[in-house]
């Protein structure tokens, strides 16, 4: 790629970036700090904390974020450590297994394990049954415990990311450093705290930003819960007074605070952690200290393995089980099962337009990002143009800002008389505007993927093409795209499937039942009389299955364990 080319694809990607992203993000900042007479204030943001609900919001919020973490970290460190330094019987496959918690939006997993835990549920039939409770006085165990119930569901839904962070990390690490201080006499647990957890120490932390973030401002799973005392379902609330035409500055000021935050986590990690890369440490010379286990050792690795994967799937298997029950109340599993919930939910009116509306949204998201991906990938491996470190970062703060607050920011823009209302225009469908929120926000899936196929790829046959007179356009249609054809396959599959089951922008942008894509239709369906929760858990079932085939195949394409979800 000439430098001409290169520059002005830099500067059409900042250009689209800038409206489409910057703009958005930033202008929720701008109205929270703005007064009714157009000057600064900042009022309302100290309108935030003083006032006691959006107080306990924003508490109950961080509190969830924190909690989920370390719950998180929990679950994913003792098994990226075992992974690591043991070799048993089944390891691959039980490390494939307890990836499944990614092919489950958390807040349609919540749909089973209210199930399971309501008063009517599973767990209190199983107590009566062994007589460990009073039939007559059931505990409500989500009234209760609502909050515990999120982090379980955010840590059992979450800890795949920092598993894969915290593999590739210690992946990444020289096995002669443990094995000199093994040498030296130290004991496994001070070598553990005192070289291989400051060592992995980037990727721990590059996982729990994302983990933070992701619970901080999930939506969903408090949603389905009915935990409304927390500050994303309090946006989601006041979006209810934009639509309606109202200028309360209030849910603004509150989606500043909850980017802010974010930003300084993020902020936070790079300043500690960005420079400490796995490019800048040793190259491993091997797995070194790698033990071949056998008998009950391997046995008990491959039960903790078993044991996470059984829990992990539980609310999979509660989703499962009431998309198939006729009949599921104070019974520990459902007394008959049937398949006509799934055809009934291809029958409802609200089910198979939204499936449309999905598929039409996520494909042409991922064919925006396509095009986008190959060429900022063209550009940052490429080129050799100042600069292209600041693009390839660019691209990859979608995933540091959080979706709740770039949903805001694209509803509020997309008002009557605002900037990007053009999107929605006259007859008010959202598609390109939810088509445009899908795309930022999957972008750099592709490009991380078409940038790892350029890296392999050999440029000595881009440069042959090129001296034997081949333009730049058609070595790269000849030459580049079928080299990395697999890279782009597994950057599309995964960008459509995480388009089509996307929650913060399906939630808050499509407003219409006419456009609703599968995740609205899902929340929508919970809250039908009848059999709407049974119907939900069956299209549930279908989106949980397709992103199931999705990940397989995008990991079979070109993925790499350890590779998605970075910072």
């Amino acid at each position: 790629m000439n430098r001409t080319t290169a520059v002005g694809v830099t500067g059409l990607v900042t250009a689209l970036f800038a409206v489409f992203f910057l703009y958005p993000a930033f202008s929720v900042i701008g109205d929270a700090f703005k007064s009714p007479e157009g000057g600064f204030t900042l009022d309302f943001i100290l309108g935030v904390f003083r006032n006691p609900v959006y107080r306990e919001g924003l508490w109950n919020a961080l509190a969830l974020g924190i909690t989920s973490t370390l719950a998180t970290f929990l679950l994913a460190f003792p098994l990226a450590l075992l992974s690591h330094r043991y070799d048993f019987r089944g390891r691959g496959v039980l490390g494939v297994l307890i990836l499944i918690p990614l092919v489950l939006p958390p807040f349609v997993g919540a749909i089973g394990i209210k199930h399971m835990l309501g008063v009517e549920g599973s767990l209190n039939a199983l107590l009566i049954d062994l007589g460990l409770m009073d039939a007559k006085q059931p505990v409500d165990w989500l009234a209760q415990g609502r909050f515990w119930g999120i982090v379980a569901m955010n840590a059992l839904h979450l800890y795949p990311i920092l598993y894969m962070n915290i593999t590739a990390a210690l992946s990444n690490l020289d096995p002669a450093m443990e094995q000199a201080a093994e040498n030296l006499g130290c004991p496994p647990s001070r070598r553990l705290w005192r070289i291989t957890l400051p060592l992995a120490m980037p990727g721990i932390f590059a996982g729990s930003a994302i983990v933070f973030v992701w619970a901080f401002t999930e939506l969903g799973v408090p949603l389905v819960f009915d935990y409304t005392r927390v500050a994303p379902v309090q946006v989601f609330d006041g979006i209810k007074d934009i639509t309606a035409g109202a200028s309360s500055p209030m849910p603004y000021a509150l989606v500043a605070v909850i980017l802010v935050i974010s930003a300084i986590v993020f902020g936070v990690t790079k300043a500690l952690f960005g420079r400490q890369t796995s490019s800048t440490q040793p190259r491993p010379k091997g797995r070194g200290g790698e033990v071949k286990l056998a008998g009950l050792k391997a046995l008990g690795c491959a039960m903790i393995f078993g044991g996470v994967f059984f829990v992990a799937s539980l609310p999979h298997i509660g989703v499962i089980l009431l998309s198939l029950s006729d009949d599921w109340y104070k019974t520990v599993l459902p007394l008959a099962l049937k398949f006509d919930h799934y055809k009934d939910a291809l029958g409802d009116p609200l089910v198979v337009p939204s499936i449309k509306n999905s598929l039409f949204y996520a494909s042409g998201a991922t064919l925006i990002d396509l095009v986008l991906g190959i060429a900022i990938a063209w550009v940052i491996v490429r080129s050799k143009i100042k600069g292209r470190s600041l693009l390839d970062a660019l691209v990859m703060l979608p995933l540091a800002v959080p979706g709740l607050v770039l949903a805001f920011g694209y509803l509020a823009l997309s008002q009557k008389g605002k900037p990007l209302y053009f999107l929605i225009g006259e007859n008010g469908n959202p598609a390109m505007l939810l088509i445009v929120a899908y795309a930022v926000r999957r972008l750099p899936y592709v490009v991380r993927s078409a940038v790892a196929g350029l890296q392999q790829s050999n440029p000595a046959l881009e440069e042959a093409a090129r001296s034997l007179g081949a333009g730049w356009l058609r070595t790269l249609r000849r030459v580049s795209l079928p080299l990395i054809g697999a890279n782009l396959a597994a950057g599309g599959i995964l960008a459509f499937a995480f388009a089509m089951l996307e929650v913060s922008d399906s939630l808050i942008l499509a407003q219409q039942t006419e456009h609703y894509p599968i995740t609205k239709a899902i929340y929508m369906l919970l809250s039908a009389l009848g059999n709407g929760h049974e119907l939900a858990a069956a299209l549930g079932v279908w989106a949980m299955i397709f992103l199931a085939v999705a990940i397989t195949g995008a990991a079979a394409l070109g993925g790499k364990r350890g590779g998605l979800f970075r910072v």
